[in-house]
């Protein structure tokens, strides 16, 4: 059992040592997804019935990690996911995802759902910027959003387009989490058992949806589940001549995350989309339906060459990078890789989680005999 986060060698560890230090609640959030979370667990497995075959005697001493993404170079090929409510992980947040991710030259994103301002984001760190946008039925925040985005220089703006509800995440029904975290019998005894995390947020600054507080109350004064959240305040209409006019309205990168079918993703190539993000919000919305990677090859025949993709979800060693380049993806990205460790222990847990992957991406890449990522190819991969 790792208790220490000298002793986290990988993903596993990482996820016991917030387990360890997380009131029940909050960790279960971070672990858990919809349904009978099939989904989630598939996320991962889908890389085990593929294999790597490996070249040797390639010349492999010095190698270049590094990927270009939407026009940014980053230092290595996985980035990290905008995810929520960061700030109920641990008392730094976002602030300390991104400088994590500055210090590994790779790309951060801040979700609509942030408890950091876009304002103190894009004046903390200087590496490529996303801002992940979720649609509201209040036009007005929508557009306030965008032009907080545009304020602090954010690079990319990326739409979620798989949350026009919330899924069924039973596990949050279970413990009662909200946002913010309701107090009651049973939630208090589980701050009382982790006073360590109670301290850091009952007395540090007051939690909020830094995006949101001006204009709603839901997630920062009124406590809310994150289902609940999705259905009652995303704009349920929102369709893509939305998505265009969206696109139109901003002057940077744009990307679409959720995207599954290689019918939609067509339509992102049309629309003009820079990138997509292929994801199932971490299996936390569709119980039942794909993974991304069981998916990324039949969207790389459809758009390959057209647009940039990113494998987003389920990926938790280098060699799952490896394969999705290997695929055609552009990059990879993920949240729970870093959340647990955000959980665990703060910015120096997410630069264990960035330089765990960098070392397995590295030693997978000599192994595999393969100088740079424009080596792999799809002949490298072999299906169970």
């Amino acid at each position: 059992m790792s208790k220490s986060l000298q002793d986290c060698h990988n993903f596993h560890d990482l996820r016991e040592l917030a387990r360890l230090r997380l009131p029940s609640p909050i960790f279960h959030y971070i672990d858990g997804a919809a349904d009978d979370e099939v989904t989630y667990r598939r996320n991962t497995a889908s890389f085990e019935s593929c294999d790597l075959v490996p070249n040797v005697l390639t010349g492999v001493e010095e190698i270049d990690m590094s990927v270009n993404v939407m026009g940014f170079n980053l230092e290595m090929p996985i980035f990290c996911s905008p995810t929520a409510l960061q700030r109920l992980f641990h008392h730094d947040g976002e602030r300390a995802v991104a400088l994590a991710a500055e210090k590994f030259g790779t790309l951060f994103g801040v979700s609509s759902l942030g408890t950091v301002s876009l304002e103190e984001i894009g004046q903390l760190i200087s590496t490529p910027k996303m801002f992940q946008f979720y649609f509201h039925k209040d036009r007005g925040l929508n557009s306030s959003m965008l032009q907080m985005a545009k304020d602090a220089h954010f690079d990319i703006l990326t739409l979620t387009v798989d949350t026009i509800t919330g899924g069924n995440r039973e596990r949050d029904l279970r413990t009662g989490f909200t946002s913010p975290p309701r107090l009651t019998p049973a939630s208090l005894m589980q701050f009382v058992l982790k006073p360590s995390w109670a301290l850091n947020y009952f007395f540090r600054e007051k939690f909020e949806l830094s995006q949101l507080r001006d204009h709603i109350q839901e997630g920062s004064n009124i406590a809310i589940s994150v289902g609940d959240y999705f259905s009652s305040m995303l704009d349920q209409s929102m369709d893509w001549d939305d998505v265009a006019e969206l696109k139109d309205n901003w002057y940077g990168r744009f990307c679409l995350k959720g995207i599954m079918s290689p019918k939609d993703a067509r339509r992102a190539v049309e629309l003009g989309a820079d990138a997509i993000m292929v994801s199932n919000h971490g299996g936390r919305q569709l119980d039942g339906s794909r993974s991304p990677f069981d998916q990324l090859g039949e969207i790389m025949q459809e758009v390959g060459g057209d647009i940039e993709v990113i494998l987003d979800g389920g990926i938790q060693r280098g060699s799952h990078v490896l394969k999705a380049m290997a695929m055609g993806a552009s990059a990879c990205s993920g949240g729970r890789m870093y959340l647990y460790a955000l959980g665990g222990a703060g910015r120096a847990g997410v630069e264990k989680a960035l330089g765990n992957l960098r070392s397995e991406i590295e030693r997978d890449m000599k192994l595999m005999g393969v100088k740079s990522f424009k080596e792999l190819s799809p002949d490298m991969l072999r299906y169970r």
